[in-house]
């Protein structure tokens, strides 16, 4: 492997592109390659951290392949926007406006690159993932039937 490194940060020389070491890592993948690690791998006389997990593209990625952290930093984002439709909707917000915010703001975090990681998800990470969209259904709907009882009396 350090041969290649090697290779590619002269030719980034080359190219007038510098590495940066800093933000620079490497992940093993395996738990062979685990209990019995290859030596580490330098760029510029500096060596290169070895990871867990890293973000690419918005994605958690990690050693053993399972997206149980990809699931939890999504359900920790969608969380704080499940806050935000309860503020909104006593604040007064409209159906559409909710229903809005949800198509626009917190579906998209639990769905981005879903091609990539849905089909590989435990039934309890799935249903992880599916109780946060109910959350988002029930502030929503128990709004819809708040204002229909209203209608009603």
């Amino acid at each position: 492997m350090q041969t290649y490194v090697s290779e590619l940060a002269q030719q980034s020389t080359e190219a007038g592109m510098i590495i940066s070491v800093g933000k620079t890592t490497e992940m093993l993948i395996g738990a062979a390659v685990l209990k019995n690690p290859p030596p580490m791998v330098m760029v510029s006389d500096a060596p290169i951290d070895i990871v867990v997990t890293f973000k690419l593209l918005g994605v958690n990625v990690s050693s053993d392949l399972k997206w149980n952290t990809h699931v939890e930093a999504i359900s920790a984002k969608d969380a704080s926007r499940l806050y935000f439709l309860k503020q909104l909707k006593w604040a007064g917000a409209g159906i559409s406006d909710l229903l809005n915010i949800y198509c626009t703001v917190i579906r998209p975090v639990l769905e981005y690159a879903s091609p990539v990681w849905h089909s590989s998800l435990t039934v309890a990470v799935t249903k992880a993932l599916e109780y946060l969209q109910k959350r988002a259904m029930n502030i929503i709907i128990l709004f819809v039937l708040h204002y229909l009882a209203i209608c009603v009396y």
